[in-house]
């Protein structure tokens, strides 16, 4: 017996039922995007690698996938250099392009490669799959899609409010509670700062990023083994630990941070964030966590996350704002800020708190029962009229026995079937049976369709 097929770990095939649920995410997410005036945009799956490498940190580099390069790519390499290079270098001698690993960095490269064409500030948004090299766990994926939305060519904190106000009504027309998290990479820069441990500010961040998931310990213990001194980390916890109200936060980071004028910046943009959204009337909760560091190195501003309240998974959202990436090809002084809805979780969240409305379920609303060549002829310009009217209509291809077409009808959830047989072709009249409730009617096609519109 041949060997089932398969598909590679950490991806995942979607059928009708799943993609009807994806596009529900999709066309919202879309949808709030477009209401605050952010238009689309696509770039390739591909991108060379010299565009992704060193934008993500050395753990992401790590997590890009390569592609081999086209043809003979071996003799490319001398074979005295097979012993001699590492497999880092071999990949880099043997690819030059890599899949996306996010939406950003394609979207810097876009601006600077499209600078004349566009009007700043650029608002765009970005539906598409991005892809890492990571171990595949629960709620973690190898392929999934981000929906992306940045402002760049602003410096104004408008654009982080305005963010946050999109976030908080993606998930409330989902019906997800969530704690949207903010932190702004400035106090982290400045408690490095105060510590005395500034050229650290990245082993830092990538520690205390992690601590939902290791623990206070663990942290420590990474902290420590990226070079900070014992009494540097002991000054650091009431800082990870600290605790109150968001105002409360921010009293004890101005006193902390006094001597730290990029800490003292950073209280300072939180807190003109979070006042303004005082004035918004979010249906969600937003709470100052200075734990949140967001790993990738690009963050310089504030940065965002969110946490689905009644499901125990990851973050569904993120993002932040980067002052920089674009100098990095060639663009400077380009600040830019955004965030991205993890597609692939939120459809985890929303099928495990059984939030997908109804009328998520596609498929025909209406199907014609096939009894014979002629009648089914017949059956196709009734079809035609009440698909003309917006009803999603099926006639069944073949003339088989009705029990089985019915079956299928049942199957399929289709709420209404059209029985056409020689007396109603005669009449100018369909049978048209309600699937839910069983009842049964004689009626024209014209009459048939507003009933099923008005149903």
């Amino acid at each position: 017996m041949a060997q089932k097929p398969s598909i590679p770990k950490g991806t995942r095939d979607f059928g009708f039922v799943e993609m009807a649920k994806r596009n529900y995410i999709f066309n919202t997410i879309r949808d709030v995007y477009a209401l605050y005036g952010f238009r689309q945009i696509e770039t390739p799956a591909m991108e060379n690698l010299s565009t992704l490498m060193g934008k993500y940190g050395e753990e992401g580099d790590k997590l890009l996938f390569k592609i081999l390069n086209s043809g003979d790519f071996k003799n490319a390499v001398p074979t005295a250099d097979y012993d001699e290079c590492t497999a880092a270098q071999l990949a880099s001698r043997f690819c030059e392009k890599g899949l996306r690993y996010d939406l950003t960095v394609p979207f810097a490269r876009y601006v600077v490669q499209h600078r004349e064409e566009l009007q700043m500030p650029f608002k765009r948004y970005q539906i598409q799959p991005v892809w890492r090299a990571d171990r595949p766990q629960k709620g973690r994926y190898r392929e999934f899609y981000q929906c992306d939305a940045d402002v760049v060519g602003s410096d104004s904190l408008l654009n982080e409010v305005e963010l946050m106000q999109i976030v908080d009504e993606v998930f409330s027309r989902f019906g997800i509670r969530v704690c949207i998290k903010i932190n702004n990479r400035k106090l982290l820069t400045g408690i490095a700062e105060i510590i005395g441990a500034a050229d650290r500010i990245v082993d830092i961040t990538v520690a205390i990023d992690k601590l939902d998931k290791i623990g206070l310990e663990n942290v420590n213990k990474e902290l420590l083994e990226g070079g900070l001194s014992a009494e540097q980390v002991e000054k650091l916890q009431p800082i990870i630990l600290l605790e109150g109200s968001n105002e409360e936060k921010l009293d004890t980071m101005r006193q902390v941070l006094v001597a730290s004028e990029v800490g003292v910046k950073g209280v300072e943009e939180v807190a003109f964030v979070l006042e303004a959204l005082k004035q918004s009337d979010l249906k969600n909760a937003i709470e100052l966590d200075l734990t949140l560091a967001r790993g990738l190195n690009y963050y310089t501003g504030c940065i965002f996350e969110v946490k689905a309240l009644d499901v125990q998974i990851g973050s569904i959202t993120g993002g932040g704002r980067y002052d920089n990436l674009t100098g990095i090809f060639g663009l400077p002084g380009l600040s830019g800020v955004g965030i991205s809805f993890g597609a692939d979780r939120i459809y985890d969240v929303l099928n495990q708190l059984e939030l997908y409305p109804a009328e998520t379920a596609t498929g025909a609303t209406l199907l014609f029962i096939n009894f014979g060549e002629a009648e089914a002829k017949y059956c196709l310009r009734l079809a035609a009229a009440a698909r003309r009217a917006g009803i999603p209509t099926e006639v069944y291809p073949d003339a088989v026995k009705m029990k089985k077409q019915m079956s299928y009808a049942n199957q399929q959830q289709v709420p209404y079937v059209a029985l056409v047989g020689e007396t109603e072709m005669a009449e100018g009249t369909i049978a048209l049976k309600n699937m839910v409730t069983g009842e049964q009617t004689k009626c024209t096609i014209e009459e048939a369709i507003a009933v099923i519109t008005n149903a």
